[in-house]
């Protein structure tokens, strides 16, 4: 019986693991060079364009919410401190996250102006 439940357990977790994660579209990727971006977007229909540009969008979301954490970290330390070690990984964690956010807009720009091209439902995507 304690086999049983075990195997039914793993299946089922492998079952959401797999809903969650294996059968979502696709995801946004700030390394993408955006000319593949452009190729990409020029093969899709609106409802594909639409998702990969709310993908793009809820990344820039996440990242601004991170960027926010971070920001909120530096304004903590006392000015005695703002040129040590801690205020330095800090700011270079925002340059790293901005350059994140900027490259995440710009691919977001390639789906958001082929959607808007073809007429597609642009709402929600406002950044």
């Amino acid at each position: 019986m304690r086999i049983v439940k075990g195997i039914s357990i793993c299946a089922v977790v492998a079952i959401c693991f797999l809903v969650l994660h294996g059968c979502g579209g696709k995801k946004a990727d700030a390394n993408k060079p955006i000319s593949e971006a452009k190729a990409e977007a020029e093969k899709m229909d609106v409802g594909q364009l639409r998702n990969m540009a709310m993908a793009y969008k809820e990344a820039i979301v996440a990242k601004k919410v991170d960027l926010d954490k971070v920001a909120a970290k530096l304004k903590e330390i006392p000015v005695t401190e703002l040129l040590g070690e801690k205020a330095k990984n800090l700011k270079t964690d925002i340059e790293n996250l901005n350059k994140a956010v900027n490259a995440l807009k710009e691919r977001f720009e390639v789906y958001y102006q082929k959607l808007k091209e073809k007429s597609g439902n642009l709402s929600g995507l406002e950044l």
